[in-house]
């Protein structure tokens, strides 16, 4: 009996989720996996604690971390904060793009904003362009990426690495003034 009651438990959080990510489109139908050595809830706080080599998948999105928190309000988590020697998340933005990788030593995931921030040893990579900085917050809504250099004296400083594109690749001329110009668009580079 108890065993049915905290499998419709978990069954009904796990249908609450919303989608963690703007991705491919199936993803938010995907079913989402989380394992990990220990786990520890607490229904008052709406926090939920994973450690040890943590990792959680759902459809192409990939989050792992030494310890994995999900911060829940009401039945819709809002958060996700993994830390790591480095934290990863990865996902497809879309069928035609390449895998998206964020790295760095705390990834905190605002699922409400769509915004990813990544802090300490911070990095940005798909295909073969890349951000570094102490501090990036990469949105998903408009696939921009911000980075931040370390204020203090030896601090890491920010690096894109931005490859050409091949002349059949490049977009094709929208006749917008350079100033007009979104600057740090990771997927149109």
């Amino acid at each position: 009996m108890l065993i049915n009651s905290l499998t419709k438990a978990l069954c009904a959080m796990l249908i609450s989720w919303q989608p963690m990510a703007m991705a491919l489109p199936e993803d938010a139908r995907q079913p989402i996996h989380i394992t990990a050595d220990s786990a520890t809830r607490n229904d008052q706080t709406g926090i939920t604690l994973y450690k040890g080599d943590v990792l959680l998948t759902q459809g192409s999105m990939k989050v792992t971390g030494d310890s994995i928190e999900l911060r829940q309000s009401g039945r819709s988590v809002t958060s996700i904060i993994a830390k790591g020697g480095p934290a990863e998340f990865q996902q497809r933005p879309a069928a035609n793009k390449e895998v998206t990788h964020a790295y760095g030593e705390v990834l905190h995931y605002n699922i409400r904003t769509k915004e990813l921030e990544i802090t300490g040893q911070a990095k940005v990579s798909q295909g073969s362009d890349s951000f570094s900085g102490n501090r990036i917050i990469y949105d998903m809504n408009k696939s921009t990426v911000n980075a931040f250099s370390d204020n203090s004296a030896n601090g890491q400083r920010v690096q894109m690495i931005i490859q050409p594109k091949a002349p059949d690749q490049e977009p094709a001329q929208d006749n917008t003034p350079a100033s007009e110009a979104t600057s740090g668009d990771l997927n149109n580079q």
